[in-house]
């Protein structure tokens, strides 16, 4: 089966459903405060609780190009299967823990686990799929993220129905049992190693000289802005969206997550399907069709961050919403693509694993700051910023990225 013409299609299917849990899992965690802070009162500040999801994030990105780094070199298929068995482990111990404490560490291990799938996943998809196919199944792949982000607005809902200890055991029981589904059918593909068998010196010069040359590759620089800058908004959505819908709508978390999470990853997942066909078709005519597509989904993306930031309709911020989503899929469905047309195969969970820990700590950076500006009451405002910011990374993505090849071997 593993060399039929349909595997590589069969191995997108499969890690759709990690990359839905990936996300899931960690998405949950945002529409949970007001059920948790019942039990656990550090979380009655958000502050605290952007502590408490940016430390995810924080480990999670120093992680991000250690783990692209052991993607390159070892079983990519053991390493996923591992990293989603402890991550829905440390998901099911989440609703054990009884003080803010525990749950720092937790999201710390979370971070840990979580982090070596996506360099891993994308690289195995990018090696089973050709240039007619590498955007779309990547996009489709995408759409699992989405998918696990829109099932995690929910968690509010069955905390609300249940409790919010039922809602973690549930949701890491469901990830443990996928993870031994996935050791069953799940095959690597044979590459030749990044670094050939040698003595310790020897691999760590190896590894040395490999980043030494990722560095020294201008277009990778750019590349890693313009992701970091996009990202964002992209965590910003993902950690602070339902917090602002409640706020700005006027509802409970249990209506605000589900309908924030939901509008972002139905439009999301329009917008990878639709930028990744339209990224394959364009890049067998012109070099540059994937920076073209993934920069016409940025620009939807910034008057979008504006009537978020701004809006106090239904009407104005689902629609924002609706329309950041399709931009962010399109831009999301091009990243490791358009990273295969300026670096080496034998390179891209690494460089995948570095532009992961830049935008992660992005992330980091403004769920914290956004935690402070919403005890301040500017949660909106900081918003409406990021669009400012995201308009700076496509014009510098448009004028310095010119790929000579549709993809580098």
């Amino acid at each position: 089966m593993k060399n039929s013409k349909i595997y590589p299609w069969v191995v997108v299917a499969l890690l759709w459903v990690v990359a839905l849990l990936n996300y899931m899992d960690r998405q949950m965690l945002s529409t949970m405060k007001e059920a948790m802070q019942i039990d656990i009162v550090e979380l009655q500040n958000a502050e605290n609780f952007g502590i408490l999801m940016a430390v995810f994030l924080w480990i999670y990105g120093f992680m991000s190009p250690v783990s692209g780094m052991v993607a390159d070199r070892i079983s990519r298929k053991w390493l996923i299967v591992g990293s989603l068995l402890v991550w829905s482990s440390v998901t099911y111990l989440m609703g054990i823990a009884d003080n803010f404490d525990q749950l720092i560490w937790l999201r710390a291990l979370m971070g840990i686990s979580e982090a070596l799938y996506i360099p891993a996943g994308l690289s195995l998809i990018a090696d089973y799929h050709s240039d007619k196919t590498r955007s779309l199944a990547v996009g489709i792949h995408m759409t699992g993220l989405y998918m696990g982000q829109a099932i995690g607005g929910f968690g509010a809902t069955v905390a609300a129905a249940f409790t919010w200890h039922t809602a973690f055991h549930w949701f890491g029981i469901i990830g443990i049992a996928y993870a031994i589904i996935l050791a069953i059918f799940l095959k690597d593909i044979k590459r030749e190693p990044a670094t050939p068998k040698m003595g310790p010196s020897a691999n760590s010069y190896k590894i040395t000289k490999g980043l030494a040359l990722l560095f020294s590759n201008i277009a990778f620089w750019v590349i890693l802005f313009f992701f970091a800058s996009s990202s964002l908004p992209g965590w910003a959505t993902k950690n602070w969206l339902p917090t602002l819908y409640a706020e700005s709508l006027n509802i409970p978390m249990s209506e605000a997550g589900p309908i924030s999470t939901i509008t972002i990853a139905a439009s999301s997942f329009f917008g990878v399907i639709f930028g990744g066909m339209l990224s394959d078709r364009w890049v067998q005519t012109n070099l540059r069709g994937r920076i073209y597509t993934s920069a016409i989904g940025m620009g939807l993306t910034i008057p979008s961050l504006v009537l978020i930031g701004v809006g106090e309709s239904f009407a104005a911020v689902v629609c924002a919403g609706l329309l950041f989503g399709v931009g962010y899929g399109m831009f999301d469905a091009n990243n490791m693509p358009i990273l295969c047309q300026f670096v080496s195969s034998k390179q891209r969970a690494t460089a995948y694993g570095v532009m992961n820990m830049v935008g992660v700590f992005s992330g980091a950076a403004i769920t914290q700051v956004l935690g402070k500006w919403t005890d301040g009451g500017q949660l909106g405002f900081g918003f409406a910023v990021l669009g400012g910011v995201v308009f700076i990374a496509m014009m510098a993505q448009l004028i310095l990225l010119k790929p000579k090849v549709a993809n580098m071997e």
